[in-house]
C-alpha cells in the first residue's frame, strides 16, 4: 500500500469501521496532543483505553490505563500510536499479537518495516496522519471552527474606490 497519500474513502471507512482505540502514549495532562485528540475521539462516539506505562493505574478520560496493548481487557479495533517511529515497530507487533484490526501511526511517525509486518498480517495501516484532523476534515466539522467556510481567504479583496468628500 502507497502510505504517502491516502485517499478520503479510505481513511472514512477506517474511521466509520473502528470503534474502540487504544491510545499507545495517552498522557494524563489535558494540555498535550495526545490527550486532546483521545478526547475529542470520546467525544465522537469512540472508546478510549490508554495505554501508557507512566501512567498505567491512573484514570485517564474516565478509562483505566494500562502499560501495555497486552494488558487491555478487551482487543482494541485500532491502535494510534502517539510513540516515536522506532518505538512504532514494536507497538504494531503487539498489535497484531492482540488482534487489533487498524494502526494508526500519528503525524510525525512512520515505520515502514512495521507497516509491512501489519499489513502482513492483515491490519490496515495509517501513517504520519492524526485521526482527529481526518475525522474534522471527512466528516464536516473544519467549517464550525472557520475553515473551508470561504470566509478566511488568502484572496485580497478588490479595493474600492474612494469617495469624493463633498
Amino acid at each position: 500500500m502507497d502510505h504517502v497519500t491516502y485517499t478520503d474513502d479510505s481513511l472514512r471507512d477506517v474511521l466509520t469501521s473502528v470503534r474502540s482505540l487504544a491510545v499507545v502514549g495517552l498522557s494524563p495532562n489535558w494540555n498535550r496532543p495526545s490527550y486532546f485528540v483521545a478526547k475529542y475521539l470520546q467525544g465522537k462516539g469512540y472508546r478510549i483505553m490508554p495505554v501508557n506505562p507512566g501512567a498505567a493505574g491512573q484514570t485517564i478520560l474516565g478509562a483505566p490505563c494500562v502499560a501495555s496493548l497486552a494488558d487491555l481487557a478487551e482487543v482494541p479495533d485500532m491502535v494510534d500510536v502517539f510513540r516515536n517511529s522506532e518505538a512504532a515497530g514494536p507497538i504494531a507487533d503487539e498489535a497484531i499479537r492482540i488482534g487489533a484490526t487498524v494502526v494508526w501511526m500519528q503525524i510525525g511517525v512512520r515505520n515502514d518495516a512495521a507497516a509491512a509486518r501489519a499489513e502482513a498480517a492483515g491490519l490496515r495501516v495509517i501513517m504520519n496522519r492524526c485521526p482527529k484532523i481526518e475525522y474534522s476534515r471527512l466528516f464536516g466539522e473544519l467549517g464550525w471552527q472557520g475553515i473551508d467556510t470561504g470566509i478566511i481567504t488568502t484572496k485580497r479583496r478588490p479595493v474600492k474606490p474612494a469617495r469624493p468628500l463633498m
